[in-house]
């Protein structure tokens, strides 16, 4: 699995918690208009349009599918899957610090 695929997987997992968090919510009392619950339902399809897509990237790139790669690409609003920079698990250094609107 590349490493821009776990990334993207848990952006879109880690929403759909926060929602079955929000439903035992409700199941607890907390009352929620039908305003809100369309919201959650939008945020819903869009979170599983992006997954669908995003997978059948990743698909065309295993598969050397470049027409479906592009296609899915495309659909998500960018031809190429999105890459990430290695950092081996460290973050880059500091070079800078500032305090307030502009460098000391």
């Amino acid at each position: 699995m590349p490493a821009s695929l776990f990334p993207s997987i848990m952006r879109t997992l880690i929403p759909l918690i926060a929602g079955w968090l929000l439903s035992l919510a409700v199941q607890a009392g907390v009352e929620i208009d039908s305003e809100k619950v369309t919201s959650a339902v939008t945020i819903a399809i869009v979170l599983a349009y992006y997954l669908a897509f995003r997978l059948l990237e990743f698909l065309g790139t295993k598969l050397r599918g470049t027409a479906l790669q592009k296609a899915a690409g495309f659909l998500l609003g960018w031809a190429r899957p999105p890459a990430y920079p290695d950092t081996g698990g460290a973050l880059p250094p500091v070079t800078a610090y500032t305090s307030g609107p502009r460098a000391q």
